[in-house]
């Protein structure tokens, strides 16, 4: 289940790159589809034996040469399919770039135990239960005299 939740991004963030990023085209969406499980497979097997080849670069440049590789693999991947079209190394490496950032916000977006918890507390801040890794943000409500919220309201 967890491969077809990462190929169905992967398809998502595809068909975003080949619509955003101008040289970079396919000729259907079954094209797509191919290529998409093609990039999985290339980034599967043969990127970390290109990470591990070439981390001395890798390191030299920051980690910028990571993307260097990701560019690769999305132009390796146009000569196994078939009707995928890059047109050159820098459409490769924008094509590359949105692809990731897209895989990455939908990876997280459907990651298992991804949500939004929003709690609510109104004394007693020793009682409030404690949840590791997360951000604590703590708002406050005054009342005025009247009865009202703080509320802006213009004076007469």
């Amino acid at each position: 289940m967890h491969f077809l939740i990462r190929w169905l991004v992967n398809i998502a963030a595809l068909f975003a790159a080949v619509h955003l990023v101008s040289g970079v085209s396919a000729d259907n969406a079954s094209t797509v589809v191919i290529a998409a499980l093609i990039i999985g497979l290339l980034n599967a097997f043969l990127r970390p034996v290109m990470v591990a080849l070439t981390l001395p670069l890798t390191i030299l440049t920051f980690g910028l040469f990571t993307l260097v590789i990701n560019a690769f693999i999305f132009y390796l991947t146009a000569k196994f399919v078939s009707g995928f079209v890059v047109a050159g190394f820098w459409s490769a490496f924008r094509a590359s770039i949105v692809f990731s950032v897209i895989s990455f916000i939908l990876n997280a977006a459907v990651r298992p135990g991804a949500g939004f918890r929003m709690n609510v507390f109104r004394n007693d801040a020793a009682a409030r239960p404690r949840y590791p890794g997360a951000i604590d943000v703590e708002a406050k409500v005054e009342e005025t005299a009247d009865g009202e919220n703080g509320r802006n309201r213009q004076e007469e």
